[in-house]
């Protein structure tokens, strides 16, 4: 079983715009020890916010509507919708361009940045969407735990364990991760003991790559919510410039360059 390394609390919720307020629940300062994971984004927005047309290269997002819908395209001419319990997987690699809009009552949503080995960055751009009917439901005696990313089904080009779980007072349950993954257990809702530490909603439980533990151990000590997410790490250098993720200043340069040339997604 997989033991909690340390507890990290999501950032203060902040307005950015009458009608947007996002924090940072994973921040980019220490990505030796959150490898692959880069940041990840919980925002609150309504029109006229959203995120219009803009780039990324040399990574993942993931992005979790936890309530309202969320509108996406993007230069390929993919479109689609997600509602509440919709996941989104998209592939940045070498070049996309894309929009992420609310829908006319607003969004909660919880985005995920996902890292890209040198080998995978300059992929062809992509979208996967995981619908909540779609996503496999394990229940048993207080437990649901709804699978969006597993070994059986892969959105992102970097394999992710991605488990919704809730958990009513007094459950546990042992969420699966592969071998040598890393893990981090976001509280939504409630307080759990997750791999032996307490860790309560607005808190972050993260558990370090082991070779010989499969699963992370959870029990509620309320009615708890719990999103899980485990990938292997990657042990390569990390350079990011504002929307880009890549290994070098140079690659940061060159991407910024393709975007005012216009060839990003070329």
């Amino acid at each position: 079983m997989l033991t909690i390394a340390r507890v990290t609390e999501a950032m203060p919720v902040q307005a950015s715009a009458p009608t947007h307020r996002n924090r940072l629940v994973v921040a980019p300062t220490d990505y030796a020890n959150q490898s692959p994971f880069l940041l990840m984004a919980e925002d609150w927005f309504a029109p006229p916010a959203g995120f219009p047309t803009h780039p990324h290269r040399g990574m993942e997002t993931v992005t979790f509507v936890l309530e309202g819908s969320l509108e996406h395209r993007d230069h390929t001419g993919a479109h689609g919708a997600l509602e509440a319990g919709d996941v989104q997987f998209m592939t940045a690699g070498g070049g996309v361009m894309h929009s992420e809009m609310p829908g006319p009552e607003g969004v909660h949503s919880l985005q995920l940045w996902l890292n890209l080995p040198a080998r995978l960055k300059r992929s062809k751009a992509r979208y996967a969407d995981r619908k909540l009917a779609a996503a496999r439901d394990e229940k048993r005696d207080g437990v649901s735990a709804r699978f969006y990313a597993d070994s059986d089904w892969q959105g992102s080009i970097w394999p992710l364990t991605l488990i919704d779980v809730s958990l009513g007072a007094g459950a546990a349950y042992d969420a699966p991760i592969p071998a040598g993954a890393r893990t981090f257990a976001n509280v939504l809702d409630g307080e759990v003991v997750i791999g032996g530490k307490a860790v309560r909603a607005g808190q972050i439980g993260w558990a370090d790559p082991a070779a010989d533990a499969d699963a992370l151990p959870l029990s509620a000590q309320s009615a708890a919510r719990v999103l899980v997410y485990a990938s292997e790490p990657i042990n390569e250098p990390v350079v990011a410039g504002g929307p880009f993720v890549m290994n070098t200043e140079a690659e940061i340069h060159e991407a910024f360059a393709d975007l005012r040339a216009g060839r990003l997604t070329a």
